[in-house]
């Protein structure tokens, strides 16, 4: 045999051993439909028929979770589970692993049982919901689903995977809110950030103010004479405990001392004023008992909601702060506190409310207009989301700030998805496509060096000017909430859209069948929702 003939067979062979090899990764890949992708998994060999009636083992640690557990294997896929008192009669075993860190966890799926290993509730949660999405997808054969053999061990890139849903402006009501939270909890979103009050209306129920609901609740964006809609606080706690058990924390958004319109329509003594387009847009920041009051409106906040955190909002109160220039009592005050603007007044009201909030032991989250604001570094974090303004970004890390990202453009959903969408925002000619929900804080995040350890997470938000309706909340929110969902857990390194995708394609058919009216980026076969025309004309164009 001739050296050319040997030379030839070598190529030959290592072209099988690749192409092999690539065939091996594409099967790998196809068979972990798991978003966000896991950090690390190994297919087996091998698979699990999992049948009607199955036993599950756990660990006494994770008791309290078991009821989750089996409430959704029976109403998601009419699995009825009992618990087993051994080891091996139980299909589900879930043990803890004090080596894992929180919200870490393993799943291993072998012809024989299922097993989850974390070291809290949290990472039993985050074992669970990957279950859940293999078992969405697994093939069914009579009363039994087929599941392949896998072990994988993960972890998430970020602290805060968060979602914003601001209900003032429109209203949803606690079952959407329960059906968000499930889907937060299927794709391992942790941070529900809810956005209560505003301008057009109060939505959370205050005991000592009842008049904050019961006028302050009447109206919504495109309507100040709707019915009025808020949340009880038996519905507070309600969704609170609906979201603890999917490993949910709940984040109320008290917003001051701008946007305040609707808590100034049910008690006027508090308004500071504003301007014809946005009437009684702030709270006075001169009078003692606007302090009083929203201290009062805080310590039931903190009753309420077990969060170590209050967001006190902290944005646009330029859009009516100039009353304050004719007011007497606030020009009296900036020469007592020596404040030289109104945009100091305004950081001295978020400083006078942040005291309030540490006093009931609790910490505050803003705006990243109030990074001047001399807030206290160890009870404070900054919302970046400005996206034309990275000088903010900085200048909350140069101060030592913590910080979540949550930037208009890509994270803000009620931008349109693709260029020829009529209804909604776009930022000149840019607006919010879901690759690029996908791509963000990917390996940039990296030029941060030391500083990006301040980064706590990031999170998408939901402003509701133009979503009327429950169809047009799914509309921007689907499917993007599961490419947010990837950009917060997966580090950049590891993504990959083109597979992201693949397996996409079988996540929206799933929304099919739970009847979310969604975007489809890959043909759009649902219309948009059309929107009344007053939102059209307002929100085509570019909006803040």
């Amino acid at each position: 045999m001739n050296r050319k003939t040997t030379i030839e067979r070598m190529k030959g062979r290592l072209t099988g051993i690749f192409l092999l090899l690539f065939l091996l990764i594409q099967f790998v890949e196809a068979q972990v439909a798991i978003i966000p992708r896991p950090q690390h998994y190994e297919v087996r060999r091998g698979k699990l028929n999992l049948g009607r009636n199955i036993g599950i083992v756990a660990d006494p640690l994770f008791d309290p979770t078991l009821l989750y557990l089996k409430k959704l294997l029976l109403g998601h896929f009419g699995i009825s589970a009992y618990v087993s008192t051994r080891d091996e009669d139980a299909q589900i075993v879930i043990a803890l692993d004090e080596t894992l860190e929180r919200e870490a966890y393993r799943l291993q799926i072998d012809p024989m049982r299922i097993r989850i290993y974390a070291s809290d509730k949290s990472g039993l949660v985050n074992g669970i919901a990957s279950l859940d999405q293999l078992l969405s997808v697994a093939v069914q054969r009579g009363d039994q689903r087929e599941l392949d053999a896998v072990h994988i061990k993960d972890k998430a890139q970020f602290a805060w995977r968060g979602f914003m849903l601001d209900e003032s402006r429109h209203f949803f009501g606690k079952e959407k809110v329960k059906s968000l939270l499930d889907w937060m909890a299927f794709y391992k979103l942790n941070k529900f950030h809810w956005h209560l009050t505003d301008e057009p209306a109060w939505r959370l129920s205050i005991q000592r103010y009842p008049w904050l609901t019961q006028i302050g609740g009447i109206g919504n964006y495109l309507d100040p004479y709707a019915s009025v809609q808020y949340y009880t606080q038996n519905d507070i706690s309600e969704i609170i405990a609906y979201a603890d058990e999917r490993n949910i924390e709940v984040i109320p958004e008290i917003d001051m001392p701008g946007h305040a319109t609707a808590a100034n329509r049910a008690y006027p003594f508090l308004s500071g004023g504003g301007n014809e387009k946005h009437p009684d847009f702030t709270f006075h920041p001169a009078k003692n008992t606007t302090y009083s009051f929203l201290t009062h409106v805080l310590r039931e906040v903190k009753v309420l909601f077990p969060s170590t955190y209050v967001h006190l909002g902290g944005d646009e109160v330029a859009f009516g702060s100039d009353a304050w220039n004719n007011d007497r009592q606030v020009q009296d005050l900036k020469k007592t506190e020596g404040l030289k603007s109104n945009k100091e007044v305004e950081e001295y009201f978020i400083r006078r409310m942040a005291d309030s909030v540490a006093r009931i032991n609790g910490k505050v989250i803003v705006w990243d207009e109030m990074v001047e604001a001399k807030l206290a570094k160890d009870r404070t974090v900054m919302m970046w989301w400005r996206h034309d303004k990275p000088a903010q970004l900085n200048k909350i890390l140069e101060k030592g700030y913590q910080a979540i990202l949550t930037p208009r453009l890509p994270l803000y959903f009620d931008f349109v998805q693709q260029e020829n969408h009529r209804y909604g925002r776009k930022w000149g000619k840019g607006f919010n496509p879901i690759q690029d929900v996908y791509n963000f804080a990917g390996e940039q995040l990296d030029s941060l060096g030391d500083r990006r350890k301040q980064i706590l997470g990031i999170q998408g938000n939901l402003w509701t000017e133009t979503v009327t309706d429950i169809n047009r909340l799914d509309y921007l929110v689907f499917p993007r909430i599961a490419a947010l969902a990837e950009a917060a857990w997966t580090s950049g390194k590891q993504r990959n859209f083109e597979q992201f995708a693949t397996l996409l394609k079988k996540h929206l058919a799933l929304y099919r069948e739970q009847g979310i009216y969604y975007f489809d980026p890959f043909q759009d076969s649902h219309p948009e929702p059309v929107v009344m025309k007053k939102t059209q004309k307002q929100y085509i164009d570019n909006a803040d």
